[in-house]
């Protein structure tokens, strides 16, 4: 090693001691006779001294020559700081310089290498190899670290094993949009990147692996926000002879197994909630628990009165916002206009204020006594100083608009501390959902996934009201993982497969190799996958994965700093049998 010591050792007990230390130069202090150079690496940061008259002019005119990010050896003595700095862990020392090599010069950074940078996400992401200098990122994927080495560390031990699944594999219709790949010897046909190894996790357990895991890359081509990307890791896992509860017990496990490794929090059990109570009480299938304001239903007292708008609505629901009564109507306008954009998209805002003094006044009171508005008081057992804010109209569009407003009301009054979290089971999913746009039954998480028993002869009669052996983990109202136990035979694959649209050809063509591996004796299995991008981030209390991520993509998909996707040349093109329109 080119170096004895790291930039984040060195204490007091080595004072005297002759180091090496290499490094980047985070800043320098040139005060005429002294002169201090911040080196940095990984590690930390050690300050270094000279001194005009006591070190070598000529190491000292080389110190005077250095600019920031400059690649050092530096040889010296660990001498104690007279003036300490409590902030760092080095801060009792410092290292006395008796000579230094420039390892490598450096242009001028295009931002500041600082925790508080200057770059924007645009111009960071060009030079991510620089910003991955900086401590926050850097700190970031150490989080990331550790918690890859706890998983594996937690699912060792309980006799799992980890098996890499293929990268090129064939694209299926259902889900996301592939990424697809030409083959060369193969004109004409494609491999796509896998979006999850689902199909080959079920083989495994087909296989007697009964107890698989992968920290997996895997691959979408989607519309992207801050938690999403093109290509995304999971932790994904498949257990044989289990029930659901098994896999809730075990990943429950998971879960509070990194938050007290990681985090050093003893998590509590984590509770059970249908989707059915998920969408009644907080108009989400990931509702966020670390605060409570549930809807209440008001159509008992609130329909009747000769309010037109209530009274023609499928849903009247409202939340309870506790010590919000005196918001001036300046902020109850802000929250009406907030319920009416386009992305929210409910018709307007009931409010009313339970004054300190026991009286009401809300937004309707022409068509609500006195009377009315304390039963609806009573509803939200609400108490003076509380404000009830309602909305109405179709069920689902009025729960998701309330979702959104609760969620606001949330941040606004502080609930939602990224320091706090709450964990939760959501089970009892639909198994089907309809799309509008295709005008047929699209499976809610895959087309693998099992009915209940009790409601599989539901699926001719009431297709939506069948339910799904799935789960979702929910942590601070962000899914951060999802499963389901498994269809395991032929018969019922292919009704699933049947009620999904498929005809007998399109599931044989797709999923016949799954078909015919259940007739050779597959077991009962089920598993689930963690978003592992997304987990990071919630527990480095950070909104966007992309600083858990060593090279990530922006939102359109771009590699910034490679400048990719990018064109290739024609001859390429050619040995694909590729034709590009324009070309």
């Amino acid at each position: 090693m080119l170096r004895t010591h790291t930039c984040g050792e060195l204490r007091l007990n080595d004072v005297n001691k002759t180091v090496t230390l290499t490094g980047w130069v985070q800043r320098t202090r040139d005060k005429g006779s002294l002169l201090w150079i911040d080196l940095r690496d990984r590690y930390g940061i050690t300050q270094l001294f000279l001194e005009e008259g006591k070190t070598d002019a000529a190491t000292l005119q080389v110190a005077r020559s250095l600019g920031r990010e400059f690649v050092l050896k530096v040889q010296g003595t660990v001498v104690e700081r007279l003036s300490k700095n409590d902030k760092m862990p080095t801060g009792d020392i410092e290292v006395k310089v008796s000579s230094i090599e420039i390892l490598n010069a450096s242009k001028v950074p295009p931002f500041t290498i600082e925790d508080n940078t200057d770059g924007g996400d645009d111009l960071r992401m060009k030079y991510r190899y620089l910003d991955l200098r900086r401590n926050t990122v850097r700190e970031s994927l150490q989080l990331r670290h550790k918690m890859a080495q706890q998983t594996r560390i937690y699912l060792d031990s309980l006799n799992f094993i980890e098996v890499e699944t293929p990268v090129l594999i064939k694209s299926t219709p259902e889900g996301a949009r592939d990424f697809v790949v030409p083959s060369r010897m193969n004109p004409g046909e494609f491999y796509a990147l896998p979006q999850s190894p689902q199909t080959f996790k079920q083989l495994l357990m087909v296989s007697g692996f009964d107890r698989y895991y992968q920290i997996v890359k895997c691959f979408r081509d989607e519309d992207l926000r801050a938690d999403r990307q093109p290509e995304f890791t999971q932790i994904d896992c498949e257990m044989a002879f289990i029930t659901q509860e098994d896999i809730l017990h075990t990943f429950e496990g998971l879960v509070r197994h990194l938050f007290k490794t990681v985090k050093g929090i003893d998590m509590p059990s984590v509770p059970h909630m249908t989707y059915a109570d998920a969408m009644k009480f907080y108009g989400s299938d990931k509702p966020d628990t670390r605060f409570d304001m549930k809807f209440v239903e008001l159509n008992t007292v609130a329909q009747g009165k000769g309010f037109q708008v209530f009274d023609s609505a499928e849903l009247v629901v409202g939340i309870c916002a506790q010590g919000s009564a005196e918001y001036t109507r300046k902020q109850l306008d802000e929250l009406t206009e907030f319920v009416k954009r386009p992305q929210i998209g409910a018709k307007g805002l009931v409010y009313v204020q339970c004054k300190a003094d026991g009286t009401f006044k809300s937004s309707v009171d022409k068509f609500y006594s006195t009377e009315d508005l304390k039963q609806w008081a009573e509803k939200f057992d609400a108490k003076p100083g509380d404000l009830l804010l309602v909305l109405s109209g179709e069920t689902a569009k009025t729960q998701k608009a309330l979702s959104e407003l609760r969620l606001k009301m949330g941040d606004t009054l502080g609930l939602r501390d990224k320091n706090k979290f709450a964990a939760l089971w959501v089970i009892d999913f639909p198994l089907l959902e309809w799309n509008e746009e295709t005008a047929r039954w699209h499976a809610m998480h895959h087309p693998f996934t099992s009915p209940k028993p009790q409601d599989i002869q539901l699926l001719d009669t009431n297709p939506g009201a069948v339910r799904a052996n799935a789960y979702d983990m929910v942590i601070n109202g962000t899914e951060v993982g999802g499963g389901s136990i498994r269809i395991h035979d032929r018969a019922t694959q292919q009704l699933m497969f049947t009620h999904l649209g498929f005809s007998e050809a399109e599931a044989k063509k797709q999923f016949g190799f799954l078909m015919d591996a259940f007739e050779f004796g597959a077991p009962p299995h089920g598993g689930i996958a963690f978003g592992f991008d997304r987990l990071c981030s919630l527990f480095g209390g950070a909104d966007s994965i992309r600083d858990f991520i060593a090279f990530p993509k922006n939102n359109a998909g771009r590699d910034m700093m490679i400048d990719t996707p990018s064109t290739i040349s024609q001859e390429q093109l050619n040995e694909l049998s590729i034709a590009v329109k324009g070309s």
